[in-house]
C-alpha cells in the first residue's frame, strides 16, 4: 500500500473517532440554554445553570420543590422554557410566584414530573406499544398521554393542551429531563 493510501485511510479513521467522540459527548452532556448539563448534576444543579430554564427554576423554589427534585429519584422531568411559561396569560405567572398560591404551583410543577426514568426510546416504545399513545400517571397524580408526532414527542394534558418536547434525553444523575415548549395543567 503506498503512503497517499494509507495516509488517507489514518486521516478518515482520525475524522471518523474524532467524529464519534463529539457525538458521544453531546449524547451524554448536551447544552440547554447555552450551558452543558452533565449526568453527575442534579434536575436542580444543572436547571439552575440553563438560562432558557430560569422561570423553572424560580417555580421551583417558590413551590419548594428544590430538595424533592435534588434528591435520588428518579425523576423524568418535562422541562418548560422560559418562553412556554411566556405564552401563558401575562399575569398569570407572577401571580402563581406568590406565596398564597403555592399549593396551585406545586399542582403545577409536580404535573410536569412522573416517577421514574423514561427516556425518549422508552416512551417511543410505550407509545407504539399503547397503539398510539401513552398515558403515565404524574406525581401530581393527574395523567398526562404522549403520542408521536413527525418523530417528535408531543404530550397532551388534562386540559387538552399540547406541548412538544424539544429537548429530549437530557440525563441527570437523579433522572432525566426533556425540555418542552410549553406548560402543561392538570385538571
Amino acid at each position: 500500500m503506498n503512503n497517499s493510501i494509507r495516509g488517507l485511510r489514518t486521516l478518515s479513521l482520525a475524522a471518523a473517532l474524532i467524529a464519534g467522540a463529539a457525538s458521544l459527548a453531546y449524547a451524554v452532556d448536551p447544552m440547554v440554554g447555552g450551558a452543558p448539563m452533565l449526568a453527575s448534576k442534579t434536575i436542580v444543579e444543572n436547571a439552575s445553570q440553563a438560562k432558557n430554564l430560569t422561570t423553572l427554576v424560580s417555580a421551583v423554589k417558590a413551590a419548594g420543590l428544590v430538595d424533592t427534585l435534588s434528591g435520588p429519584g428518579p425523576f423524568t422531568v418535562f422541562a418548560p422554557t422560559n418562553e412556554a411559561f411566556d405564552k401563558l396569560p401575562k399575569a398569570t405567572v407572577a401571580k402563581l410566584m406568590q406565596p398564597d398560591m403555592k399549593a396551585d404551583l406545586t399542582k403545577i410543577l409536580t404535573y410536569h414530573v412522573v416517577a421514574g426514568k423514561l427516556d425518549a426510546a422508552e416512551l417511543e416504545k410505550d407509545i407504539k406499544a399503547g397503539g398510539g399513545s401513552y398515558t403515565m400517571k404524574t406525581v401530581e397524580g393527574g395523567p398526562l398521554t404522549a403520542r408521536m408526532d413527525g418523530g417528535k414527542v408531543v404530550l397532551i394534558d388534562a386540559m387538552g393542551g399540547g406541548s412538544v418536547v424539544e429537548i429530549p434525553d437530557v440525563y441527570q444523575s437523579n433522572g432525566v429531563v426533556h425540555v418542552i415548549g410549553s406548560v402543561l395543567m392538570p385538571k
